[in-house]
């Protein structure tokens, strides 16, 4: 993929748009365009450093955004916290999904939609229990799964957004595509 202006400016102005959308307030947890821009970069986006760079830097700039308002007295969200780096290597890890779409299809995005968060859930909230994570739950299986009892809402709701902003992304690229081919015909016609 060649890094046109409009291309730059396209990443741009997504990675601000998912960063002041993820900081809005009554939104619920874990609904964010974040997971989705993970598995489109990993499966569009040649430049595999660029395809973890993006989704990384939507969550930074809006993690900065949060300890601002948190600071100013304005939000109650601290938008920086232990295990934050942690988080971010899960999290860029997720883009391999994208990766993993061999063709741009209803049931492969789907597929990287799901499985994307459910890795996430399982991993992250493992590490959660097995390393503390300021929760008290015991180093026992119970306490395991209260640990995963606690993620479900996130959980749910990052299955949600990963499915509607995946169909927003992809389907917005495979029509982007299409207009592109047409145009491409009709000048050479």
């Amino acid at each position: 993929m060649k890094l046109s202006t409009n291309l730059i400016i396209s990443f741009i102005l997504l990675i601000v748009i998912a960063s002041l959308y993820r900081i809005m307030p009554g939104r619920p947890f874990g609904f964010a365009p974040q997971w989705a821009m993970m598995i489109f970069g990993g499966a569009v986006i040649k430049d595999k450093k660029l395809a973890f760079l993006i989704p990384i830097l939507s969550l930074f700039i809006s993690d900065a955004l949060y300890e601002v308002l948190y600071r100013s007295g304005v939000g109650n969200i601290p938008g920086f916290y232990d295990g934050q780096v942690t988080n971010y290597i899960l999290f860029a890890a997720m883009t391999v999904f994208g990766f993993m779409i061999t063709k741009i299809n209803v049931l492969q995005v789907f597929g990287a939609s799901v499985a994307a968060p459910t890795a996430f859930f399982i991993l992250s909230n493992f590490m959660v229990w097995i390393g503390g994570g300021g929760y008290a739950h015991p180093k026992t299986f119970s306490g395991l799964m209260a640990t995963y009892a606690d993620g479900v809402p996130f959980y749910g709701w990052s299955i949600v957004s990963s499915i509607v902003f995946s169909a927003l992304l992809f389907g917005g690229y495979l029509l982007l595509r299409r207009s592109t081919e047409q145009q491409k015909t009709l000048v050479k016609a």
